[in-house]
This record gives structure tokens, sequence and C-alpha cells, in this order.
């Protein structure tokens, strides 16, 4: 968009500001899934704020380019929308609304203020709507790489509620898993077992796999590497269930646990753990 045009369209929104902001909530209003009184007055604040910064924008811009230092100020506000927006569960299309909604009541004032120059019309609308479609997809590149952001916090917080490390005695920890064992939760099992070995001084960590449902090399070096992990800060490990069908499996991988003792349920490593650690449980008589 040339010099010239910018300054007809921040023109144009400066002197019918307040005509644009009305149709350009109307839209808004009327793609809205979410109405409350709250909603609508954030969104006028928004819109009314924006509509500055554009008109502002489009002066001191020599080009279209919506990534120079002229369109800093607008860039920051349609960041901080998309961003807010991602955590209140808009869509993407509904987050660029915000800037598609304002070509029609624009286009509107376009026609009207150059209703005599078709030519220069044409080429200004052309320009405008260049201009709007960079915008909004601006907002929908910030939503995304937001979103991204939130599916992967997500993500690191399901894997630590899926890998619960839990003391069972005195000096001993159980880490059940469940599911597919990845390097990705790997890391975070192995940090979790190993802050709670700090935490509580732990002499041995029974880790079950009873919810594994299959071991593979990849699987078997993953495990190998916690339990070194966790020896390096002073706690053996135990492995408790394994299945026929596992141990099969590990015997045909040529997976060295010679020295790792193994259980086939956690009740059994239990006992294990109990008596390396000096205590013992002993079954009471109910009372006659």
């Amino acid at each position: 968009m040339s010099d010239d045009k910018n300054q007809q369209l921040a023109a144009i929104i400066t002197a019918h500001q307040r005509e644009l902001l009305d149709g350009w909530l109307s839209g808004l209003m009327s793609r809205m899934i979410r109405r409350d009184k709250t909603a609508e007055a954030e969104l006028r604040q928004q819109a009314e704020r924006f509509l500055v910064l554009l008109a502002q924008a489009l002066q001191k811009a020599d080009n279209g380019d919506i990534e120079s230092a002229a369109w800093d100020d607008a860039r920051h506000m349609l960041t901080e929308i998309s961003q807010a927006r991602v955590r209140q569960g808009f869509s993407s299309i509904e987050t660029a609304s915000f800037i598609f909604s304002l070509k029609e009541p624009l286009f509107a004032y376009l026609r009207s203020e150059m209703a005599g120059d078709p030519v220069g019309l044409t080429e200004a609308t052309a320009s405008t709507s260049t201009l709007f479609d960079r915008l909004g997809l601006f907002t929908i590149e910030v939503y995304q790489k937001a979103r991204e952001q939130v599916i992967l916090r997500q993500q690191q917080e399901l894997l630590e509620l899926s890998t619960p490390v839990v003391q069972l005695w005195a000096g001993v920890l159980a880490l059940p898993l469940i599911g597919t064992l990845d390097s990705a939760r790997t890391q975070v099992v192995m940090e979790s077992l190993l802050q709670k070995i700090v935490d509580t001084g732990a002499e041995i960590a029974i880790i079950d796999i009873t919810g594994v449902p299959t071991v593979d090399t990849l699987v078997a070096q993953h495990l190998l590497k916690t339990i070194a992990a966790a020896r390096l800060m002073g706690a053996d490990c135990i492995i408790s269930g394994i299945r026929p069908q596992i141990a099969q499996t590990i015997v045909h991988l040529g997976v060295n646990l010679e020295d790792v003792v193994t259980k086939p349920t956690l009740a059994d490593a239990f006992v294990v753990a109990l008596k390396r650690t000096g205590a013992s449980i002993t079954s009471g008589t109910s009372p006659r």
C-alpha cells in the first residue's frame, strides 16, 4: 500500500471512527458465540483501541509491511488479543474475525469517499484488503503458536500426573508406570523419581511395569537409564510386574537385567524392599 493510500485510509478511519466502530462491532457481535455484557464491553474497548492504533500505524507507515516499526503497537495489541483468546477457548477463525469483520464497514466508507474515482477505489480496495489479510493471518499465526504452547504445557502436566512417585514405607518408594514409555515420558519419570529420592532419602525404589503394555529395546533402555540414575542418587531399584510375555521379550532382545532385582508383582517387590531396609510386616489375629 502506497504512502498516499495509507494516509487516505487513515483519514477515513479518523473521520468516521465512531460509525466504523458501530459497524465493526455489529459484525463482531453477530459472530460471537459467547454473548454477555462483560465480553461485549471488553470487545468494544479492544475495537476502539485498535482503530486508534491502526490509524496511527497507517500515518507512520510508508508501505504495506506490517512487520515494520510503524506497526509495533498494533502488532503488540493483536498478539495480546490472540493469546488471550487461546486461554478463553476461542477458535483461530473467531480470533481472526476481529480483523476481518472490519473490512466490510471500511469498504463502505471507501466507496462513499471515492465514488468519483472508480480506478482509485479499485486500487484502494485491493490494497486495503491485502493489508487486512496480512493482519488477519498474523493473528492466526500468533494464535497457533500460543495454542501449541498450551498443548505442550498440558502434555507435560499429563505426563507428570501419569507418573506419580509414592512412598510405600520409610525408605521405600514405588513408581507405577501405565502406558507407553517413550523418551519424553522417561525424562519425566527420571526427574520425578530422583526428586522424590532427594526429598525422602529413600534407599529402595520399586518400578512397577504391570501397566506397560509392551517392552521393546527402547523401553528396556529407558528403564536401565532410570535405574542407573537412581543408583547414582544412592537408591537401589526393583522392577516389578514382569509378566511371562515380557520376560520372554527381554530375553529375546538380549537386554541385560542380571544386576537388577525383578519380581512378578508389586507385593513381592515390596517384601524384598522391606527386608533390605530391615523392616517386616507381621499379620495380627483379630480379637475374639
